[in-house]
């Protein structure tokens, strides 16, 4: 088997175990510290109307339902591995015409039979997927339409390096490492590193042109 491969399929395992779980407890606990998702759709507001949006990793459906408020006209599509955050998702989804849900790994456009989004977003996910973070966000351009974008918001990186080691511990990586990439396939057209409960970590929100 494909090296690549192998570390996908251990990596969307990890992701399923690890929210099996989580998923009971993740809305009434994140809103304490996933800051910037809203500011995130605001900035995608500030640069076109899309048509087309999809949300890598969308979890419960947060975003999903503040997306579809904001873009009433846009279709709005979720994907995630974990069938417990989709099926949470999903109570949430039922309340929007224009959400669709996909339980599958990111891989490429022939899950969403080869639409091209005009907006992809990743919001606090490629922290969780190491290696595969570089990957997604290459797959990412490649799938978007040409002048389409690529929304992150995301954590950045801590001092404390205790605060680091908790992290990692629940599979989130925090060294600044996600920006360069980004901006290596991306026109940046937003970038900035947030702070959090004085300066304790900070999280970025990013825009790119492709």
């Amino acid at each position: 088997m494909d090296m690549n491969v192998e570390n996908s399929i251990k990596q969307n395992q990890l992701i399923q175990n690890y929210y099996q779980f989580q998923s009971t407890i993740y809305d009434v606990t994140r809103w304490s510290f996933l800051f910037g998702r809203k500011l995130i759709i605001d900035k995608i507001a500030e640069v076109c109307s899309p048509k087309t949006i999809l949300e890598i990793g969308c979890g419960t459906g947060y975003n999903l339902k503040n997306l579809s408020k904001k873009f009433l006209e846009s279709k709005i599509i979720g994907i995630d591995v974990s069938k417990d955050m989709l099926s949470i998702a999903e109570k949430k989804a039922n309340k929007y015409s224009n959400i669709e849900l996909i339980e599958s790994p990111y891989g490429d456009l022939t899950i969403l039979n080869n639409v091209q989004p005009d907006v992809i977003l990743f919001s606090y996910m490629l922290t969780m997927v190491n290696p595969e973070f570089s990957f997604m966000i290459s797959q990412a351009y490649k799938d978007l339409k040409s002048g389409g974008y690529i929304a992150v918001v995301d954590f950045y990186n801590s001092k404390h390096e205790w605060f680091r080691n908790h992290m990692g511990n629940h599979h989130v990586r925090m060294e600044g490492h996600l920006t360069p990439v980004l901006e290596s396939e991306f026109e940046t057209e937003h970038n900035e590193i947030h702070h959090a409960y004085f300066n304790t970590w900070q999280y970025f929100t990013f825009l790119g042109k492709k």
